[in-house]
């Protein structure tokens, strides 16, 4: 499973321990990060098995390309990075891709807020990360981190 990273602009309210569930919104991660959204009825759904096993190890990748996992879930609780984040959260993402709860999809939203792919069966991390790394705004990312 990937570890929590940091997903700034998305915690509302304290910051205190007592806090369980987060609210996550897209436009905040807007110019900062890209965001992979997989969407799928419940942990138990094969799909989203399958693809969570293909992103296992890849925590790295993930982390090089800026990029957000948030796992939408229809009948479990709904994770970005890791963190739980609130049913309106995930209520609102599936409306704003018009995703039903019975369906599996993957969406790449790149750092300017557009979709980038679409998948209706699970995919390999390595083929999104080419993906990403063939974008003029990555190789730019990539060239500035090689000087330093």
């Amino acid at each position: 499973m990937l570890l929590p990273v940091n997903i700034a602009g998305t915690v509302q309210g304290s910051t205190n321990q007592d806090i369980k569930m987060f609210s996550f919104n897209l436009s905040s991660q807007k110019w900062q990060n890209r965001v992979l959204l997989v969407f799928a009825p419940s942990v138990d759904n094969n799909k989203y098995q399958q693809q969570m096993k293909l992103f296992d190890w890849h925590q790295n990748g993930f982390t090089d390309r800026d990029l957000v996992l948030v796992r939408v879930l229809a009948t479990d609780k709904s994770y970005a990075n890791g963190l739980p984040i609130d049913e309106s959260s995930a209520a609102n993402l599936r409306n704003r891709f018009g995703i039903d709860k019975e369906n599996f999809r993957v969406i790449l939203v790149g750092k300017d807020g557009g979709v980038k792919r679409q998948d209706t069966t699970p995919v390999e991390a390595t083929a999104i990360f080419e993906q990403i790394d063939a974008m003029p705004m990555r190789q730019q990312e990539m060239h500035e981190r090689s000087r330093q």
